[in-house]
């Protein structure tokens, strides 16, 4: 499937309904961020959903979050962007990730991953009441779209609100990234994020 297809299908659905929806959006950093914010806002009232307790160090996680913020408060967008702090439940990923520490970067811990993050959004979602919940993690060539649009679309039904399919490494939205992470001056990770994605692992 084209994800990025079936995302234009619906924005052009939403403006012929002259509706702007509320989107909550999952970000893993502040970098893949960049080009998802700045596109989707044509289009969405956005609140970013910062939530990624498989971040190691703690360090590294208070570094990508205050950038996450300094992001918001710096990009020009059509419609204003909130922010929301998830729990730092790295307790909880080494629980998901147990037994699978061996496993190369990109695959079932990975997938369950994704999915951590994800179900923390569409429960936050549904609790506060915004139209659709989506994710930045498809911006990156790394990162499995289908996989991450099937579990959005999963847990949509679960939870009992939209989600919103997406590849937004499409159409140059990786380069566009990579474009706004110079203009803003970004700190740009070279590991996606979890101990076991740094080449030596280290634990605190």
């Amino acid at each position: 499937m084209n994800y990025q297809r079936e995302l234009e299908k619906l924005i052009e659905r939403l403006g012929k309904e002259e509706k702007i929806p509320r989107l909550l959006l999952h970000s893993c950093c502040a970098p893949c961020s960049s080009y998802v914010m700045e596109y989707l806002s044509n289009y969405f009232e956005i609140t970013v959903f910062y939530y990624n307790p498989n971040i190691y160090p703690e360090s590294e996680y208070t570094k990508r979050i205050l950038e996450q913020q300094t992001l918001i408060g710096e990009m020009k967008t059509q419609h204003p962007i909130s922010f929301i702090a998830g729990n730092y439940d790295k307790d909880r990923f080494y629980e998901m990730a147990e037994g699978l520490e061996q496993l190369k970067e990109g695959g079932e811990r990975c997938f369950r991953c994704y999915e951590l993050r994800l179900r923390e959004s569409a429960r936050l979602a549904r609790e506060v009441g915004f139209d659709y919940f989506a994710t930045t993690l498809s911006i990156s060539p790394l990162k499995n779209a289908a996989k991450l649009n099937e579990i959005g679309t999963r847990l949509a039904e679960e939870y009992g609100v939209s989600y919103l399919p997406s590849d937004f490494k499409k159409k140059n939205g990786y380069k566009r990234s990579i474009e706004l992470s110079k203009k803003y001056g970004l700190y740009r990770q070279d590991y996606c994020g979890c101990e076991y994605s740094i080449e030596v692992p280290r634990r605190a």
